[in-house]
This record gives C-alpha cells, sequence and structure tokens, in this order.
C-alpha cells in the first residue's frame, strides 16, 4: 500500500509538478513583475501548508480522511490544466493564472494531512523513516517526469499552454489509481489507546503520566510546538521554485523550454536527499535534520547568481532540502504526535510552514536586486532554525513516553 500511494503520488505530481517550474515564465508572460511572481508563489505555497491547518483537524473530527484525500487531488488534477486557457481570456489572464495556481495548492492542503495519515498506518510495519522516504521517491519519480513532459511539448509546440493541457491525461491517471487503492484501504481506526498523548516533564502530574487528547485538558506535545516553529524559519529561506524559474529566464537567459529539465534534475536530488535522510532517520533519529538548514542557508549564494554553473549548483541543493522537508520531516511529526492527533499535527505544521513560505516569498520578491542583504537575511534565518532542530533534537530525547530513531516504535505509545 505504501507503493500503491506512491504510484499516485506519481502520476499527480506529473501534473502540478509539471506546471510548477513554468508558473514563474507564464506570469512573466501575462506581464508580472518580480515581486508579483514572488507573491503569487509565496502565497501558492502558504496555501499549500498554512491551510492544512483548517483540514487536518477537520479530518480528525470527522474520520473521513479518504474523502479529503479525493478532493484535493482532484482539486489539482483540474486546476492545473486550466492554466492552459489563460494567454486567451485577455486582461483577466493574470489573475486566473494565479487563482489556479493557488488553487493547485490549495488541492495539496485538503489532500495532505488525511493522505499522510493514511500513508503513516500502512508505512509503520517497514519502518516510518523508510516508508515515507520510499513514497516520496515515487512521487519524486512523477516530479522528474511532469517537467520532461513539459518540456517536450513545449520544445515541439513552441508555446506553454499545450504543456498545460497534456497534464489532464495523468490526472486522469491518478484519479483512476486512486478509486482502485480505496477499496484496499480502510479508513484508520482510532483505538482508546491512541487516544492519549505523553505528558511533558513539566505538565500537570495524572495518573501514569497521561492526558486524554480528546479533552480540554488533552494538548500536542509542546516539542512538537518547537519542532513546528523550526519549521517556519526554515520555510522562510526555502525560497519557492517559481522565483528561481524568474530569475533563470531573466538573469541567466536559460530559455524557457529548458527550465522543466532544471527542474526535473531538482526533483532527481529531492529524491536522493529523501532516500538518504529517510534512512538515516530510521538509524539515527531526528539529529539527520540538522543538515536542513545547511542546504537552505547555502540555496541563495548559488541559485541567484549570474553564471549557469552556481544556479544549477543552487537549484540542485533547493531539491536536495525539498526532498527532506516533504519525507523525513514527516516522519519525525509522525513520531511525536499519537495517530489520533497526526492529522491536527500535521495541519498545524504545515501551517507554520506555509507562514513561513508566504514571509519568504515576500522576502524574496523584495531582495531579489540586492543579493547580499538576500543572503544575510536567509542566513539569519536558518541559525535561528537550526538552534530549534537542535532543542527539538534534545527535548525529543528526554520525553517520558517518546522513543524515535533506532528501533523505535511506530510512533508515541502509553506505557
Amino acid at each position: 500500500m505504501v507503493l500503491g500511494f506512491g504510484l499516485v503520488s506519481l502520476a499527480v505530481d506529473a501534473v502540478s509538478d509539471g506546471a510548477r517550474p513554468l508558473a514563474g515564465p507564464l506570469l512573466a508572460q501575462l506581464g508580472a513583475s518580480a515581486l508579483v511572481v514572488g507573491l503569487v508563489t509565496g502565497a501558492a505555497e502558504a496555501a499549500a501548508q498554512g491551510l492544512r491547518l483548517l483540514f487536518g483537524p477537520w479530518a480528525d473530527r470527522t474520520g473521513k480522511y479518504w474523502t479529503f484525500t479525493i478532493a484535493g487531488y482532484a482539486l489539482t488534477v483540474l486546476c492545473v490544466p486550466l492554466l492552459a486557457v489563460t494567454p486567451v481570456v485577455g486582461a483577466a489572464g493574470l489573475v486566473l493564472a494565479s487563482a489556479l495556481i493557488i488553487g493547485d495548492r490549495v488541492g495539496k492542503a485538503v489532500r495532505s494531512p488525511a493522505k499522510t495519515v493514511l500513508l503513516a498506518s500502512v508505512a509503520g510495519p517497514v519502518g516510518r523513516g523508510r516508508g515515507f522516504a520510499v513514497h516520496k521517491s515515487l512521487d519524486l519519480a512523477g516530479a522528474f517526469a511532469g517537467p520532461l513532459i513539459a518540456s517536450a511539448v513545449i520544445a515541439a509546440t513552441g508555446s506553454l499552454w499545450p504543456a498545460f493541457a497534456v497534464l489532464a491525461i495523468p490526472g486522469a491517471l491518478a484519479m483512476a489509481l486512486l478509486f482502485r487503492i480505496r477499496g484496499r484501504v480502510p479508513e484508520p481506526q482510532r483505538t482508546a489507546e491512541q487516544l492519549v498523548t505523553p505528558v511533558l516533564p513539566d505538565a500537570p502530574d495524572t495518573p501514569g503520566g497521561l492526558k486524554p487528547a480528546d479533552t480540554p485538558a488533552g494538548r500536542l506535545p509542546g516539542v512538537f510546538l518547537l519542532f513546528a516553529l523550526s519549521a517556519f524559519f526554515w520555510s522562510a529561506g526555502l525560497v519557492a521554485f517559481g522565483v528561481i524559474a524568474f530569475h533563470l529566464t531573466a538573469a541567466v537567459d536559460v530559455p524557457v523550454s529548458a527550465v522543466p529539465l532544471v527542474y526535473a534534475a531538482a526533483m532527481a536530488a529531492a529524491a536522493l536527499g529523501a532516500l538518504a535522510s529517510g534512512y538515516g532517520y530510521d538509524r539515527a533519529g531526528g539529529a539527520v535534520l540538522l543538515v536542513l538548514p545547511v542546504l537552505v542557508a547555502v540555496i541563495p549564494v548559488l541559485a541567484f547568481s549570474v553564471s549557469t554553473g552556481p544556479v544549477l549548483g543552487g537549484v540542485l541543493v533547493w531539491g536536495a532540502a525539498t526532498g527532506i522537508q516533504d519525507s523525513t520531516v514527516k516522519a519525525l511529526v509522525a513520531d511525536l504526535v499519537v495517530p489520533a492527533r497526526q492529522g491536527t499535527a500535521y495541519g498545524i505544521f504545515a501551517a507554520f510552514e506555509g507562514g513561513g513560505a508566504l514571509a519568504g516569498g515576500a522576502l524574496y520578491g523584495a531582495l531579489y536586486g540586492t543579493r547580499p542583504a538576500l543572503i544575510a537575511a536567509v542566513a539569519v534565518l536558518q541559525a535561528v532554525a537550526m538552534v530549534l532542530v537542535v532543542a527539538t533534537v534534545v527535548r525529543s530525547r528526554r520525553r517520558p513516553g517518546a522513543e524515535t530513531g533506532p528501533g523505535a516504535e511506530p510512533g508515541p505509545e502509553p506505557e
């Protein structure tokens, strides 16, 4: 079932990531400035992350994880092909394109917490680090194939819009496969044992050291909130690819048809980053995530150079950081929070990431023309992120009832 979810993600990411590297060039063709591109792509990432704060708890309350998963995938496979009509609707094209770009990422917000809970429930027997890494690698295979498809269509037609239109095909295949898997994976069952969460050392004493998670007294572990805060800071420095694509075409003179190929290379780097960090997580625990702020700090140094070589190197670093963020980070969240609260936890965590993405979009858009100031600002953000990740790792190891890394059980369990 891990492979099944991975194949669905492969097909849907061929759609979403086939269009994603073209967002910057499309908006530029429709009259957008660098600031507008930064704001739209930043808002799209903020929607993809921040709206999970709504949909994660909603999925937990209703228990209808499959409903949210299917609805989110459907929104993406509808919005992306409709980008094909934006060049022919006149002055409204820029507004429509912005709405559809954001709509695609809203679809991710709708499905992601629910889908991740489903994935966590089937990945436990193989190890969550490995399970999330393998799933993400298949996901990234689609993210690699989609840009290649888009690039081939652009090269053949000389236009952007056919590349968006052809992505309706993998979208239809994804939905057919998703409904097939739906019949084999039930909704996760929430047992009484899963409705409790370990209490932090500074929490009031309770019998057995536990609190019911669904009562007013219950709460998510403080170490989880500390980790979510660190996510805000690294996300604020992790630039949206739309801004990098804008730079590639505006300052480095990379042809638009080559941008999807550059993005495909980034997705290959993301797959390697996800696999390496995922397997490392199952052996060493959350300490492997200390590499993430370092990678993010390097990105603006390379990616916003005016030379092709450093820019391409920056794109590969961006890909590796993205792969770690979208796989191993989620494994640690699953190990910090009991299953019955994971939808809520993923929603809250994504809200912190989304707030960081929105701040980062504005930051990169405003400082795009002053590279030293941009590099310095991102470095400060990542220094704070590093301190918070270290604190998270240390505190998670001291927390009663929590265990991650080698030999860990799949998620915190009551004593």
